[in-house]
Parts: structure tokens; C-alpha cells; sequence
């Protein structure tokens, strides 16, 4: 499951309702008997969202959450959205350090390209080039944090596809 997707998400198709979809994942996650050995996950409950997440004790920093939403599909139908990610937390540290370093990084390259075109030393360019290793290092940071976090977020989707029956392919 190696994605260089920051958030791997996937949709899939069903022709039940949302509520039957929503009832079948949460009845075989809280079922215990049925699962597979080792298939340690908690379930939370919403309607029209289902989030399945590892177990408090087993997590650590880059332990991954599966969000699904569960939309109606027309009659009788269901299209679930699932997506992976971090806890809220850390999506939040690394969301806001996107916006301010990418905001530092526009600002300074449109400072750098203006001393540039009037002829000044183009210091705002040196500091672009910092500001883009910093967006770049954000990013190797998440590629990590997602490898860390590699078997955890293998058991989430073996336990959703367990629950619905059915395999389903990452974008």
C-alpha cells in the first residue's frame, strides 16, 4: 500500500442503502467473533460517515485513520468515498505548514522575480529556493510518517474490505 498520494483515497459502488452499508461495516467490526486473528480496529459511528481508526493503546504519532462517507447513489444504492490519513492533528500540523510555507514561498518568489526585473540583487529568489526545500522537506516528512505507518494502515483496509465483502483498489 505505498502511495505518493499525501491522503490515498479510494470510491466504491454498492447496491444496498447507506444505512445497510453503514450496519453491515460497523455489526462485523464490533462483532469480534468473525474477524480475523489480529484485526485489532475501533469503528466510530455516524450517520453517513463511519471511521475506522487503531486502537488507542496500539497507536503512535503516524497512526492512520480510515474516513468513509457513505452517499446515496440513487435508489437503493450506495457510493462510499474512503479516504486515509493521519489523526486530526497531525493533517492540521502539516496543512497549516503548507499554507504558511507555500504563502512565504509565492511572496518571496514574486519578490525575487520584481528585484530581478528591476535590477537589484535578487535576494527574495535565494529565499524562494530555501522556502521550496522547506515545501519539499513537508513532503518527504509525509512520505515517511506514511511509510511508519504502512501495517497499520494495511489493517484498516483489510478490515474494510473484510466488512463489505469486497476488494477495492487505492488511487
Amino acid at each position: 500500500m505505498s502511495s505518493f498520494r499525501i491522503r490515498p483515497r479510494f470510491s466504491q459502488r454498492f447496491d444496498l442503502e447507506p444505512d445497510q452499508v453503514r450496519a453491515r461495516i460497523v455489526d462485523y467490526i464490533a462483532g469480534g467473533d468473525e474477524r480475523p486473528p489480529g484485526s485489532r480496529v475501533e469503528v466510530k459511528n455516524f450517520p453517513g460517515y463511519v471511521t475506522l481508526r487503531i486502537p488507542e493503546e496500539d497507536q503512535h504519532f503516524w497512526s492512520p485513520l480510515l474516513n468513509l462517507s457513505l452517499d446515496s447513489g440513487g435508489e437503493g444504492k450506495t457510493v462510499i468515498h474512503g479516504i486515509y490519513g493521519p489523526n486530526a492533528n497531525v493533517w492540521t500540523i502539516f496543512l497549516y505548514g503548507y499554507l504558511l510555507f507555500g504563502s512565504l514561498a509565492m511572496f518571496a518568489g514574486l519578490l525575487g522575480i520584481s528585484q530581478w526585473v528591476v535590477g537589484v540583487k535578487a535576494w527574495g529568489l535565494i529565499a524562494l529556493s530555501v522556502l521550496s526545500g522547506v515545501l519539499i522537506g513537508l513532503y518527504l516528512l509525509a512520505q515517511f510518517g506514511q511509510k511508519l505507518a504502512a501495517r497499520q494502515t494495511y489493517l484498516l483496509h483489510l478490515t474494510y474490505e473484510a466488512a463489505v465483502g469486497r476488494a477495492v483498489e487505492i488511487q
